[in-house]
C-alpha cells in the first residue's frame, strides 16, 4: 500500500492537470511559452504517474486493467478479473 501522501498529492496533481487542460492548449498553440511557463508546474500533464487503483502502487502498474502487478495476480488468482485465469501446460 502506498503511503496516502503520495495518492492524496497525485490526486492534486490529477486535478490541476484538469483545471489547466483548455488554458495550457491555447497558450501552446499561440506560441506564449512565457504565460506557459508561469502556470503551476504541477499542472503539466507529464508530472502524473500511473499509479494503481486498489493500492496506489506506481511501480508495476497494467496499463489494461489501471492496477498493479500484484494486485493483478491476487484478484486473477481470485477470479476476479473476468478473462483471465492461470495457466498451466
Amino acid at each position: 500500500m502506498a503511503k496516502t501522501s503520495q495518492v492524496a498529492r497525485q490526486k492534486k496533481r490529477e486535478k490541476l492537470v484538469k483545471k489547466y487542460k483548455d488554458k495550457r492548449k491555447a497558450l501552446k498553440e499561440k506560441n506564449d511559452f512565457e504565460a506557459l511557463s508561469m502556470l503551476p508546474r504541477n499542472s503539466n500533464p507529464v508530472r502524473l504517474h500511473n499509479r494503481c487503483a486498489v493500492t496506489g502502487r506506481a511501480r508495476g502498474f497494467y496499463r489494461k486493467f489501471g492496477i498493479s502487478r500484484l494486485t493483478f495476480r491476487k484478484l486473477a488468482l481470485e477470479g476476479k478479473i473476468p478473462g483471465v485465469r492461470k495457466s498451466s501446460w
